[in-house]
């Protein structure tokens, strides 16, 4: 998202993220990615629990699925960060409106799958 954080802004988006780690885990995070919007702390895992949100697990390592998106993230020149308090909590996208309105929604189903920037952007953009 870092990298499509200025299209977000044209298209009068905002974006936020929400880790799962401490206040120092956060930090670390914020300073090895580069990502200047706001990294929110979900340390309980509240957030995600009310999202209904999946948790994988060590079968998800060897899925095809996520071996493909390893090699695209290494590709790309991403690595894995530090491990966070529960390396096994699956991630979503969301795109809410003022109403609130849920414009979109992605949950994942295994590591590395994450909504496409492009979706995201056609989703703001109308």
């Amino acid at each position: 998202m870092r990298e499509h954080e200025h299209e977000f802004q044209r298209a009068g988006a905002r974006l936020a993220a929400i880790g799962l780690g401490d206040l120092n885990y956060a930090r670390l995070f914020r300073e090895e990615s580069g990502i200047t919007f706001p990294l929110l702390v979900d340390a309980e895992r509240t957030a995600y629990q009310v999202a209904e949100l999946k948790s994988g697990n060590l079968l998800h390592l060897v899925r095809r699925d996520n071996a493909k998106a390893r090699t695209r993230a290494r590709s790309a020149g991403h690595r894995q960060h530090r491990l966070g308090k529960n390396p096994f909590q699956l991630g979503a996208s969301f795109i809410f409106a003022p109403g609130n309105r849920d414009l979109f929604v992605h949950q994942s189903q295994t590591f590395g799958d994450n909504a496409d920037p492009r979706t995201l952007l056609a989703v703001v953009a109308r």
